[in-house]
């Protein structure tokens, strides 16, 4: 789940910036026809069946005085810390974290500087890294919220294989609304907007929507219908302190906010149950790191013990839930089959699961650092050179969301860049070596 994915077609929007008028060109005409884009690549002579002009919303001239102050009910990027997805995409568990970093991106469009707010998006697909995105966002002085670019990191086997869907305002295209101030039903506007690269066209089809959320019942939501440039339709809500809150349907692709924060956090400290279910967790995943069956069918089954005593009672938290019931499923048959990768994986994305519990209560990044560099020596001795890879790219980002509040980031940098010079020679033992200082 992304605001950003591959877009078609160029934004009419000029901008005022500091009460200066600021124009990056002439407006773009009125489009007579986006073509279909196929997957692949490969572009279409049908064209897609774009909303009326006239219903469009994103036309105007935003003023950016204070564009860092992101703080749209439905888009609050500068107030939300991270939220946590869940959900399932080709048939696999797939899960997103998306976290606003601490540093600021400075966009250059139309002669003009704007401060924008940087978000990391991490995708893993089954436990493991599937795509990176860094985004950029601002809002204007009207309340709407701007996106100005991403750069995108799509992987495979744990490697980039390509940077599919990057951009940015002003060198490769205008800004893109993607978040009206006051959207009202039948509003159309396009979050990304370049031509013969990506395209999305949304129009709102309900407001004052709501909707279950992980702590209870949330009021104030809308619903858009999301065009894209295969000429495929994506259901999508938004939601008041979540922002995008779920796309897709039960059926086939779908994910929704399992948490976010700081909207499900809580004051109170980590319970002892979390706690236990912690250590039970770490129990299996070395029992089956260590392929000794008789002792990971006692862990496993512990670990379902103690995440019965550990569910939320204050909250529903009711996608988390589902999730660490699969995976905790998903674990004891692998376990029972001694299907040493299926079990390692599962054992993962248990742990991930967990986190996402004690991340109501304290800031866990720093155990999701200690987590990827455990899982590398795991992976590392399991002989699973793309694993490892993965773990390391994994590890690196996620390192990245707490650069600011390490004792000694340089340390760490020297065994980051260690540890990668071990990966790239196919050394695991020494890669290995390299992640015990960080786990």
């Amino acid at each position: 789940m992304r605001d950003g994915s591959r877009w078609v077609g160029v934004a009419a929007a000029v901008f005022v910036l500091a009460g200066c008028a600021a124009d990056p060109g002439p407006a773009a005409p009125a489009d007579d026809c986006v073509k279909i884009v196929e997957e692949g690549g490969t572009e279409t002579d049908r064209c897609l069946p774009l909303a009326p002009e006239d219903g469009r919303v994103d036309t105007g001239t935003p003023r950016f005085g204070n564009p860092l102050r992101v703080t749209n009910p439905l888009h609050p990027t500068g107030i939300v810390r991270q939220t946590i997805y869940g959900g399932q995409v080709d048939g696999k568990p797939f899960r997103t974290e998306v976290t606003l970093l601490p540093e600021r991106k400075i966009i250059n469009w139309g002669g003009h500087r704007i401060d924008a707010l940087e978000s990391q998006y991490f995708a893993l697909s089954d436990g493991r890294i599937k795509e990176v995105a860094l985004d950029w966002y601002a809002q204007a002085d009207d309340g709407s919220v701007w996106y100005l670019g991403e750069d995108v990191f799509n992987y495979e086997d744990g490697e980039v294989v390509d940077t599919d869907g990057t951009w940015v305002a002003g060198a490769d295209a205008p800004a893109a609304m993607i978040m009206p101030a006051h959207p009202a039903k039948g509003d159309v506007y396009r979050p990304e907007n370049k031509p013969g690269v990506v395209f999305e066209e949304v129009t709102v089809s309900a407001t004052n929507q709501t909707v279950d959320g992980p702590s209870g019942p949330i009021e104030g939501a809308i619903t858009v219908s999301e065009l894209h440039m295969d000429g495929s339709r994506e259901d999508k809500t938004f939601a008041p302190g979540y922002g995008e809150f779920s796309t897709g349907n039960a059926d086939g692709d779908h994910e929704a906010a399992s948490l976010a924060l700081p909207a499900d956090a809580t004051n109170a400290p980590v319970p002892p149950t979390v706690d236990a279910l912690a250590t039970a967790i770490r129990r299996a995943t070395d029992a089956v790191a260590g392929a000794d069956w008789a002792a990971a069918d006692t862990a496993t089954a512990a670990v379902a013990k103690a995440w019965t005593a550990a569910r939320p009672e204050d909250a529903p938290l009711p996608l988390l839930t589902r999730q660490m019931d699969r995976d905790i499923d998903t674990l004891t048959t692998a376990v029972s089959q001694r299907d040493a990768g299926g079990a390692r994986d599962a054992a993962l994305r248990v742990a991930q699961n967990e986190l996402d519990v004690r991340s109501r209560h304290e800031a866990v990044d720093p155990t999701r650092v200690a987590l990827w560099a455990r899982q590398l020596v795991i992976d590392a001795a399991a002989d699973d050179q793309a694993a490892v890879a993965g773990d390391l790219a994994s590890l690196k980002w996620t390192f990245d969301r707490i650069r600011g509040d390490v004792p000694d980031p340089a340390a760490v940098h020297r065994t980051l860049t260690a540890l990668g010079e071990a990966v790239e020679q196919g050394d695991l033992a020494a890669a290995a070596t390299e992640a015990r200082k960080l786990g």
